[in-house]
């Protein structure tokens, strides 16, 4: 089979023949229709990225779309045929009390780590992969949408575990923060899916801003954020009527932290905070204030082992439109071509790689 194979990130990146990997117990062989494309893949593979990567030449890659080939002993329900989608969130199921974790093609966290990658080293940008089956979801009911539009729901679970994280009710107002973003935009869009009152889009973009209110719709308000967290704090407060339930914040490697605090001193009584973006400076945050306000602040690292079924049904039931995004499609052979592509689309365009 074809499978771009990467020494290093920095060193050679080539498309070479490699033996098509046998499903071993507790696997899933899965034949690839579509891999959604990083924005960062090109600086990821020059080296330019705090990362930390399999120690030997691995095939990158991380969500995707496709067909199961074959399934290993200890797989009970997946089969052969089935249409599944597959995360690179991989955790240690050992019962212990800090599994480890890996992006499978992508990075490893911690000292347990390399052992994983050695273990689960390669990802999607192949003709096929094999993957850890918890890392696997039947994509089933989704006959309407082809396979690059599947794969466009890698831009909502990342935004979704957030949500899930900070406990969206039906009737919240909720501020997305770095709405103008890829996956901020999802948020908004997320927000309206799982039915909250109101969504706030902040960002600094007002063009963009104004295309994130119109594909969001009537529940959509914008707020420019100018950098002046008192300007910025009423503005949100205006925007919301008197305070925010939650405000997701997925800034993308912010040099201030303005917007993010802007965002919390909008929140009503008891509101939440969830981060889960990049910031390059300290977050600053007022003891006091969050003590008398009864605000809570949680940090989101990917998502739960379910949102992704749960995910895939509200696009089945059509509670989650994902019309405005658009796919940007290319040959897997034209990988850097894409790279390039996915640096320069917009918030609501994904490039999607097919074999």
């Amino acid at each position: 089979m074809k499978a771009w194979r990467l020494e290093r990130p920095g060193g050679t990146l080539a498309f070479s023949d490699v033996p098509m990997p046998k499903a071993r117990p507790g696997s899933v062989l899965v034949k690839i229709q579509a891999t959604p494309l990083l924005s960062y893949f090109k600086p990821y593979v020059e080296g330019k990225l705090p990362y930390s990567p399999p120690s030997e030449t691995f095939t990158p890659g991380t969500n995707g779309v496709g067909i199961i080939e074959a399934v290993g002993r200890d797989v009970w329900h997946l089969k052969t045929g089935q249409r599944v989608v597959f995360s690179p969130h991989f955790v240690s199921c050992e019962n212990v009390d800090d599994p480890a974790q890996i992006l499978i093609g992508l990075t490893g966290f911690g000292a347990a780590s390399p052992a994983v990658q050695t273990d689960w080293p390669d990802g999607s940008l192949a003709e096929y992969a094999l993957a850890p089956v918890s890392t696997i979801t039947p994509a089933e009911g989704l006959d309407g949408f082809d396979a690059a539009q599947v794969a466009l729901l890698n831009r909502f679970i990342v935004p979704f575990g957030g949500l899930l994280r900070g406990r969206l009710a039906a009737g919240e107002t909720l501020i997305v923060n770095g709405a103008t973003g890829a996956y901020g935009t999802a948020a908004v869009l997320l927000g309206v899916a799982m039915a909250a009152g109101q969504v706030i889009a902040a960002g600094r973009d007002e063009g963009r801003l104004d295309e994130v209110a119109r594909v969001g719709g009537r529940r959509v308000k914008r707020v420019r954020m100018t950098g002046d967290v008192s300007t910025d704090t009423a503005a949100l407060r205006s925007a919301t009527g008197g305070g925010a339930h939650i405000a997701f914040d997925m800034v993308g490697q912010a040099g201030d932290s303005t917007a993010t605090l802007a965002s919390l001193q909008s929140l009503r009584r008891g509101g939440r905070l969830v981060l889960m973006g990049s910031m390059t400076v300290p977050l600053s945050l007022s003891y006091s204030d969050i003590m008398r306000n009864n605000w809570e602040i949680t940090g989101q690292f990917m998502y739960p082992p379910g949102a992704y079924r749960r995910l895939i049904e509200m696009l089945r039931f059509g509670l989650l439109d994902i019309s405005e995004i658009r796919p940007l499609c290319f040959p897997l052979k034209e990988l850097m071509d894409a790279a390039e592509a996915a640096a320069k689309a917009t918030n609501l365009e994904c490039v999607v790689v097919q074999p």
